[in-house]
């Protein structure tokens, strides 16, 4: 069994909701979980308040993939687990992935999700997105995926593309093995969905992975998310 857990966080202007992410994960750390705060170039003090509150405070290039990859080359773990900085943690999280991979002898996984937030279609939207999870063996950021870090490593990490990245690793690792799929949820915020629509937003996200299913590149992807 790998004998630690790095947790990977990317960062862009997360001032807002860092502390209370990182805050959360010192019971973890105090039982020997490794934490990284990749940051990507922020200018709000994101970096500056995770300072003491992780193990490793990194600058690297802009871009999710990007920052993650450089978070997991920094990290210590021997089993990586890359999070969103609004998103929280079981309490247990260190315990229910080391003993889950450890137990089955996958090579990945990840979590349920719970969204968080006041319109009553998140949490219809989260049940979706797990169920939909575990028929396609697809994870998304918004779930915390982990993987052994000889696995991450022999796939070169996540592809260097600014939208997709995590249905692209999921792809890659799903042929090695199906995921590891924990049903204690990590509680995600719903502040995007509820800024941005969530119908809106809910039919957004199917057209992009549509379109990506269907070929379009990555960048291209981007440009219309944004």
């Amino acid at each position: 069994m790998p004998s630690r857990l790095s947790v990977v966080i990317p960062v862009l202007n997360e001032a807002a909701t860092l502390r209370a992410t990182l805050e959360a994960l010192q019971s973890l750390r105090s039982r020997g979980v490794d934490v990284v705060v990749a940051d990507g170039g922020s200018v709000d003090g994101t970096a500056d308040l995770a300072v003491g509150l992780a193990d490793t405070v990194l600058s690297a290039p802009k871009g999710r993939a990007r920052q993650m990859n450089a978070g997991a080359r920094a990290a210590q773990g021997g089993v990586l687990l890359f999070l969103h900085a609004d998103t929280a943690l079981p309490a247990e999280a260190d315990r229910l992935v080391l003993d889950g991979l450890a137990a089955s002898g996958k090579a990945w996984g990840r979590f349920d999700a719970r969204i968080s937030g006041r319109p009553w279609l998140l949490r219809a939207v989260a049940f979706c997105m797990n169920r939909r999870s575990r028929w396609t063996g697809i994870s998304t950021g918004d779930q915390a995926m982990f993987v052994r870090r000889e696995a991450f490593q022999a796939l070169g990490g996540f592809p260097d593309q600014p939208l997709m990245e995590d249905i692209e690793l999921s792809k890659r690792l799903r042929q090695t093995g199906p995921p590891l799929c924990l049903r204690e949820p990590v509680a995600t915020s719903g502040r995007r969905w509820e800024r941005d629509g969530v119908c809106r937003t809910i039919l957004l996200m199917w057209r992009l992975r549509w379109l990506y299913w269907r070929g379009v590149p990555a960048e291209k992807l981007a440009e219309e998310y944004r």
